[in-house]
């Protein structure tokens, strides 16, 4: 069933989505732990203003020490191929190799880790604003993932403030998202066909919002203030683990054995969807790699297999149980199936991650691979999450989408009214 499912799902995402034309490759099991950083202390999806670094580094577990090129291109706002040429919005080049590797040091698993920073002396500068995507190929030329970021002009002011819903139905439930875009020295002529906004929750691409156009405008200011349509279910605050010493019991670890590598078996976890809202300070699905007794994370950090059990006694019909979290870009794969153990009358996962904090939930997987957040974990209005809000132009004539400003705001600053 389950390789059914996931070919169900990339046929709906393939062939229905109006807004991410591209699926993002998904990396082979011997590359691990992809961090991918803007301007952020986090992995998550690089928002960066125009002349600012981009960081990449990955793991590659297969003991091989490949060879590997990278690829930059532009993109539309609905991720389609832009109608720029490189030369227009690189200066330099790409399809270059990743020259900063190191092998691993000390550790029961060897892997080799990548580095890649740009600018750089090949790729000089990024000199458009908008989406693009970068590839990493291997020496065969075999594409071996993928990760999209944004570039950023600082032209329109954007404010965002978290509502609650107005909807009493789904009032405990849900967060929303009311915003306005200011241009003071940009003229946004008929900006229900020139300008699109992008919604996002927690820097998470595969549940943004991007259907919005203003309501109303006054004087310059486009004014976005729906209700359903910009509402995100809250969730819960996200679990964790810390096993930043893989020899010892921490954060969320139960016991430990030893191996090929280092197993960490975590306490078991329970459905939270029928419980009161707790808070418990999180990093909203995201992950830091570290080992307290290292010098060197990036290559003494330990590949520790984590064992999940989560206890969960409501009927699944032809649904799945997956992890989810931003620790392989918010993807669900086989790696992240819960299996059904009959000894044990629990779902169950084991998986290899680098030593660190994570944090991580449990979600429902439907056939048509939507994904039900809250159905294991809740849904609740206190919880607390990122927003931004993207805000791209295209003015008539123009050959690309520019992303002209972006906005922040969190949930602990949520309101009524």
């Amino acid at each position: 069933m389950l390789k059914t499912l996931f070919s169900a799902f990339l046929f709906v995402v393939i062939s229905t989505s109006t807004y991410s034309q591209i699926v993002e490759k998904i990396e082979p099991s011997f590359i691990r732990t992809i961090q991918f950083k803007g301007t952020t202390d986090l992995s998550q999806l690089p928002m960066i203003r125009l002349g600012e670094q981009l960081n990449l580094s990955f793991d590659a577990l297969n003991g091989e020490e490949e060879d590997f090129y990278y690829t930059i291109t532009h993109h539309n706002f609905d991720w389609s191929p832009s109608d720029l040429s490189k030369s227009e919005y690189l200066d330099g080049f790409d399809d270059v190799r990743i020259q900063n590797y190191e092998n691993s040091l000390n550790t029961l698993q060897i892997f080799s880790h990548y580095q890649l920073t740009i600018p750089n002396r090949d790729t000089r500068a990024i000199k458009k604003s908008g989406n693009y995507l970068l590839s990493i190929y291997n020496s065969d030329g075999d594409l071996m993932f993928t990760r999209k970021f944004l570039v950023i002009e600082n032209i329109a002011n954007v404010g965002v403030e978290i509502k609650r819903a107005r909807d009493l139905k789904v009032i405990d439930e849900k967060q929303v998202v009311h915003f306005t875009v200011n241009s003071p020295n940009l003229l946004l002529v008929n900006p229900k066909q020139t300008v699109k906004v992008l919604v996002l929750q927690n820097s998470n691409l595969k549940t943004a919002i991007t259907n919005l156009v203003p309501q109303y405008t006054m004087g310059n200011e486009l004014i976005y203030k729906y209700d359903k349509k910009a509402s995100f279910g809250g969730g819960n605050e996200f679990l964790a683990f810390d096993n930043k010493d893989e020899r010892s019991a921490a954060n969320g670890v139960r016991s430990i054995s030893v191996s090929d590598v280092y197993e960490n078996y975590l306490f078991t976890d329970i459905p939270r969807y029928n419980r009161p809202y707790t808070y418990n300070p999180d990093i909203n699905g995201n992950f830091v790699v570290r080992n307290v007794d290292a010098q060197n994370q990036n290559i003494e950090a330990e590949y520790v297999r984590m064992h999940f059990n989560l206890q969960y006694y409501d009927d699944l019909g032809d649904k799945e149980l997956h992890l989810y979290g931003n620790f392989n870009n918010w993807t669900i794969d086989e790696s992240t199936y819960m299996k059904y153990d009959a000894n044990s009358d629990s779902y169950r996962n084991s998986r290899l991650f680098k030593q660190g904090f994570y944090n991580y939930k449990y979600v429902l997987v439907n056939r048509d691979g939507s994904i039900d957040q809250g159905a294991v974990s809740g849904d609740f209005w206190q919880t607390e999450n990122d927003y931004s809000v993207v805000v791209y132009f295209r003015d008539l004539g123009a050959r690309y989408d520019r992303i002209i400003g972006k906005g922040t705001a969190n949930s602990t600053n949520i309101s009524n009214n």
